[in-house]
């Protein structure tokens, strides 16, 4: 079985406390995936998990045993790292076969095992290369099936795709996926990027500043975002937020004095608040929210324009073609499903989000 539960996990590095009592239970076979900003705790949660850093306080367990104090070698977890971890002075077979040669397994099942794993992958022409001789993503699949020969009970896969140019991060994210399809092992993957977490994952647990702010299914994260930094995180481009003051229910109230009527509103609530809105949601129309025209970048199959409201910047994501001059006044409409209400609060740097995206 290869469930993992996290109770209560923390770390801390003298009086500095970087995770803060993190829990998550992770069943059979899912694939679950740990997003958020440099600097979250979420690589160093996969160290605790594979035994490469101390747990400071909770439980880690690994196939219901307790794997705190045990050895990363004894914790049948299998790690696929950014920078690939190749020994350059061996060759793809040797190199995917290493791990079982310490184990003293069987000659014959090290060979059946490599063999079975270079099928899988794609790398049975190369097997007699050197690392150098290779290019990233296939020093990544070598990698991959160094992991793969050891049959462990989970795959941890720490921001793998990190080094690959854009192109190549598209192609092998779709391998990765593929492969967990086809072995059905329990994968936990660490990334920044929240594309990676939303197409891979089973569940994504979004972290910020060693806390864990919502997990569920990707599209749950993204339709019902539970806090401003969730809904600024998941989706590219992020979603477009107006601050103001709820009057009448349903008038988003902004700073200048403009006036939103909103599809969706709560009477109880006479307080500042932020809305959010995805760029995909708007549409125009003749009637709607006026919004000033500053740029419009075509690029085929949709339209991104930047706009702004009451002096504060949005973006509208169209289908298809649309143009219009600097300055024009478009109408915006959304429908009332696609609207969210947050209570105020500091937003993220959607700037640095949108480079991690």
């Amino acid at each position: 079985m290869g469930t993992v539960q996290i109770r209560n996990a923390r770390k801390a590095y003298g009086a500095v406390e970087v995770l803060h009592g993190i829990s998550i239970d992770i069943e059979d076979g899912e694939f679950v995936a740990l997003v958020g900003p440099s600097g979250c705790g979420k690589s160093t949660l996969l160290r605790m998990i594979a035994g490469l850093e101390d747990i400071t306080g909770g439980d880690i367990l690994i196939a219901d045993r307790v794997v705190n104090n045990v050895a990363p070698k004894d914790r049948d977890i299998a790690m696929v790292f950014q920078n690939y971890a190749l020994y350059p002075h061996m060759n793809v077979r040797d190199n995917m076969g290493f791990a079982l040669r310490q184990r003293r397994v069987p000659k014959p099942e090290i060979a059946e095992r490599v063999s079975a794993a270079a099928r899988i992958l794609g790398l049975e022409a190369l097997l007699d290369r050197k690392p150098r001789q290779l290019s990233g993503g296939q020093r990544q699949r070598v990698a991959m099936g160094r992991a793969i020969v050891r049959d462990p009970n989970v795959f941890l896969f720490d921001e793998p795709l990190s080094n690959l140019d854009a192109k190549l991060r598209v192609q092998m994210r779709s391998e990765i996926k593929e492969l967990h399809q086809r072995l059905n092992t329990t994968t936990i993957y660490v990334t920044h990027d929240q594309i990676e977490a939303m197409t891979l994952a089973d569940r994504v647990v979004v972290m910020n500043g060693g806390v864990i702010e919502q997990m569920g299914p990707p599209l749950e994260l993204y339709d019902r975002p539970a806090s401003l930094f969730v809904a600024a995180f998941i989706g590219s481009p992020p979603m477009n937020f107006l601050s103001g003051r709820l009057a009448e229910g349903d008038i988003l109230l902004m700073a200048d004095g403009t006036r939103l009527r909103l599809p969706v509103g709560d009477p109880k609530r006479r307080s500042e608040v932020t809305v959010g809105v995805r760029p995909e949601h708007f549409a125009v129309a003749e009637t709607g929210w006026p919004a000033v025209v500053s740029v419009v970048e075509p690029t085929g199959s949709e339209t991104q324009i930047t706009a702004r409201i009451a002096g504060q910047t949005i973006r509208v994501l169209v289908r298809g073609r649309f143009s219009a001059p600097p300055e024009t006044v478009i109408h915006l409409q959304v429908a009332p499903e696609h609207v969210h209400i947050f209570d105020p609060a500091p937003l993220p740097d959607l700037a640095e989000l949108e480079d991690v995206a």
